[in-house]
């Protein structure tokens, strides 16, 4: 198609084209969806929260029992190559860089093949953050259930339960879709979003569902753990039952693209109370300052 882009990108040992990067109709990642990846956000050409994203895609290979192709600084200078090629075509500065890595090619079986390459991928894009009026108005979202599977902490390019729970908000208009998962004695208890974590505040400390299988460890979990310290919010990771997201004082949103997003509006009902009832609240604005002073340093 002619409006996909046509950015340089790493494939298997080579830098091509987007157009002429191909790979088997046999690789695995194609035939079951067996493999991981990583999106890293770039600001100003340079990689944030690199180190953290490079931990989480190695706990997610060793999951799911694939070596690591690459160590650290062959894994930078690969990713360098890419944004460095981006930067020139397009002017792009800030960008998202997506990384893939699949078991490999091999004769379609379930069981794993032990004797494959695996096929590495690495592609960037501009980034295409929330818009000014997002950020000033805030934005809505739905709830469903979690009926994805139980392994969300593995960042599996197996992603048709979140395509779905996506596609949920999408035919409403929504941003996001907010999930839950049932628990003890039928209640629900908030797990994510179709494609980013979800806070909320209460009393003005932030609020998030603690680690386990079904939630992916966002990298935002530790980055806004440090902001929170540094802003005087108070910070804990607890089971947080669906009642507690209906009257939480703000809901927010966090991902690599979206950063930090208030949810002002959830299931068509205004989110906070009193003044602030469907206004982004004053936790979201703290932390989204602190955030952006994170950005002026970032890790590589």
């Amino acid at each position: 198609m002619s409006n996909l882009p046509d950015s340089v990108c790493y494939l298997n040992g080579q830098y091509l084209r987007l157009a002429d990067a191909k790979v088997s109709v046999l690789d695995r990642g194609f035939i079951f969806g067996d493999g991981v990846y990583e999106v890293i956000p770039v600001y100003a050409r340079r990689l944030f929260r690199f180190n953290e994203h490079m931990a989480r895609l190695a706990r997610s290979l060793d999951k799911v029992r694939i070596a690591n192709p690459f160590s650290r600084e062959q894994w930078l200078d690969r990713i360098g190559v890419v944004v460095t090629a981006l930067a020139a075509d397009a002017g792009a500065n800030d960008q998202l860089v997506y990384l893939q890595v699949t078991r490999g090619v091999a004769p379609r079986d379930h069981v794993m093949p032990t004797d494959v390459e695996p096929t590495v991928f690495v592609m960037s894009g501009p980034m295409k953050p929330p818009t000014a009026e997002q950020r000033h108005h805030g934005v809505a979202c739905v709830t469903a259930r979690d009926f994805r599977w139980e392994r969300g902490d593995i960042k599996s390019t197996s992603l048709l339960g979140n395509v779905l729970a996506r596609q949920i908000s999408a035919d409403r208009g929504a941003v996001e879709t907010i999930l839950f998962r049932e628990g003890p004695n039928g209640v629900g208890f908030l797990t994510e979003a179709s494609a980013s974590n979800v806070w909320i505040v209460h009393e003005g400390a932030l609020l998030g569902p603690p680690k386990s299988e079904h939630v992916l460890e966002g990298i935002r979990y530790d980055l806004l753990a440090e902001l929170c310290e540094e802003c005087g919010i108070g910070y804990n990771l607890r089971p947080i039952p669906e009642s507690d997201v209906l009257s939480a004082d703000e809901i927010i949103l966090s991902s690599a693209t979206k950063e930090v997003l208030p949810v002002t509006l959830l299931d068509g009902e205004p989110v906070g109370h009193g003044a602030l009832r469907g206004k982004p609240g004053p936790v979201y604005a703290r932390l989204y300052e602190a955030y952006q002073r994170a950005k002026a340093t970032p890790s590589v």
